[in-house]
Parts: structure tokens; C-alpha cells; sequence
């Protein structure tokens, strides 16, 4: 059976930034050829990206260089959910204009919107676009199965869905039953259950992007058949940095962008304004975590 468009490991990219928080543009350009030499699937602008850190102008710059960078060598989907329904058309309009190959929207989160008015939102998205659109269900804004399956019969674009509600392995057997059949899902919260989502009806991940060759091995190994590969190699490279990237706040960030600093994909780990500050102890103990998955700092390619 083909695959579709989008399957398998499609990495959400971190911004790098320089000292001042501007955008590093020649980072991104190798954190680009980094994952794809890896083997990825696809590549995302998302949340993990800070874009809602973003100015409009900023936006439009990362979509730009993104896909630039990437010469068409994967798929390149772009987050452009908003607030409001019109914002959210503009990005998505601007994003296919750019040449994303998809769209990823997250629901209105900033006031509470009823099923009815996430409805008519994707509705009004899907009637200005002509790419996939992937629905993310998140839990400030979730898209249960029902709706999912709603939306999806209602949108000729809408042919994925990203479940990261939880419990995440609960919400995707939920989804694969109600709307496998018309919806492509994907695992997302940083891919920590890869291999519980695709045993439930998962069809990739969207992890974050600084270990891509150890998610592609991870889908090689399960795809292939052999489970306890998979689950082996996941524990040994994957597993560590999610979970001390789970402690709470935006940790993740610092954790993922000194992981490609160490790798020398990328020059700092700079985060932006509000960030949660990591206290010495929790340093320390993701300088031993990198210290032990790359024994000494390198530059990439090398």
C-alpha cells in the first residue's frame, strides 16, 4: 500500500537565534540539510519553532528560508493557525503562496471556541487553500474524534490530523477508529510515544528536531517488523532527552538547541523572552546527558 504525502518522521525545527535573539539564518540552513541527510520524511514550522514568538515579518522570513533551503527535497509544512479565523487565512494563504507543501493549524485558543466555531474556522481556512491541511489537536484546543471526522468530511483539504491530547495513546486508538479511514495521524508531544502510536494507528510522528537519524531508525526498524529493535534503539537514544525535556515549562528548548550546538549544526542555544530559567542543577544534568549521547562537541558533516 503507498504511503501518503506526509508519513513516517517529519521533524518540527527549532529557530536557531543569535546572542541578541535575532534569527540565525545560516543555522537554520544546516539544521535544514542536517535532518534531511538524516533521512526525514518532511520537514515543520511550528510551535516548536517560537513562532508565536514571531513578528509578521520574522514569519514570513523562516517560511521563506525553510523551504528555500530545502529544494523541494521533502515536504515542508507550515503552522498557520491564529486567534482568529481571518489571521489564520492570511497565514495560510501566505504559506502556500511561499510554497509549503501543507499546512498544520492549531484551533482559536486565546478565547474558548465552541465545536461550531472550530468548525467554521477550518471550514473558511480550507475554502482559500489548496494544499493538505493538517488539524492539530492540542489539549488548550482539542479537536475530538467527531469533530475531527466533521471537519474532514466538510474540507477537501483536510486529510491529517496531529493528535497531542491526553492521554495521547488513548486519543489516537480513539481517532484511528472514528477517522482512520479518512485521516492520517500523527504522534506529536516531542514523539516520547512514537511506537505506542503507530501500534494504535499512527502513520508518523512530528518529534523535535535534533536526533532525526534516531527517529528514522526507530520508523525503519518498526516498519520492517522488527518491534524490539525499535523499542531499543528508542530507549537508548530518544527516550533520555524527552524525558529530562519534560520536567516542566519550556525546557525542552534549551535542551534541544544545546543537543545541536554540541552536534555543531547550529551556533547557540539561544531561547527567546519568556523562557524558563534552568537552575545549576538542571544544567548539570543536561551536561551529562549530552556529555553521554555526543562524547565530544563536533561540527556537522564532520
Amino acid at each position: 500500500m503507498s504511503l501518503p504525502l506526509l508519513h513516517g518522521v517529519v521533524p518540527i525545527l527549532i529557530t536557531p537565534f543569535d546572542m541578541e535573539g535575532r534569527i540565525d539564518e545560516e543555522s537554520l540552513e544546516r539544521l535544514v540539510d542536517f535532518n534531511v541527510a538524516a533521512g526525514v520524511h518532511g520537514l515543520g514550522v511550528a510551535l516548536g519553532s517560537e513562532i508565536f514568538k514571531f513578528n509578521e515579518a520574522e514569519r514570513a522570513q523562516v517560511t521563506a528560508r525553510v523551504i528555500a533551503a530545502v529544494r523541494g527535497r521533502v515536504p515542508v509544512v507550515i503552522n498557520s493557525g491564529a486567534a482568529g479565523t481571518d489571521l489564520a487565512v492570511h497565514y495560510s494563504r501566505a504559506a502556500e503562496a511561499a510554497g509549503a507543501n501543507a499546512l498544520m493549524i492549531i484551533p482559536p485558543t486565546f478565547m474558548p471556541a465552541s465545536a461550531d466555531e472550530i468548525f467554521d474556522y477550518y471550514v473558511a481556512i480550507d475554502r482559500q487553500v489548496g494544499i493538505p491541511i493538517i488539524l492539530q489537536d492540542v489539549p488548550q484546543g482539542p479537536v475530538p474524534p467527531g469533530l475531527a471526522l466533521r471537519i474532514a468530511d466538510a474540507c477537501k483539504n483536510v486529510t491529517y490530523i496531529k493528535v497531542e491530547t491526553l492521554p495521547v495513546t488513548g486519543k489516537v486508538a480513539a481517532m484511528s477508529a472514528v477517522a482512520g479511514d479518512r485521516l492520517t495521524i500523527f504522534g506529536g508531544a516531542g514523539g516520547s510515544y512514537f511506537i505506542e502510536e503507530m501500534r494504535r494507528g499512527a502513520l508518523g510522528t512530528m518529534p523535535f528536531c535534533s536526533q532525526p537519524a534516531d527517529f528514522v531508525a526507530v520508523w525503519n526498524a518498526y516498519r520492517a517488523g522488527d518491534e524490539i529493535l525499535a523499542r531499543t534503539h528508542f530507549d537508548r537514544t530518544i527516550m533520555a532527552v524527552n524525558r529530562l525535556g519534560n520536567q516542566g515549562g519550556d525546557i525542552f528548548y534549551a535542551i534541544h538547541k544545546q543537543l545541536l550546538v554540541r552536534l555543531g549544526v547550529i551556533r547557540t542555544a539561544f531561547v527567546r523572552s519568556p523562557t524558563t530559567a534552568i537552575d545549576p542543577i538542571t544544567q548539570r544534568e543536561i551536561d551529562e546527558l549530552l556529555s553521554a549521547l555526543v562524547p565530544k562537541a563536533r561540527a556537522f558533516g564532520k
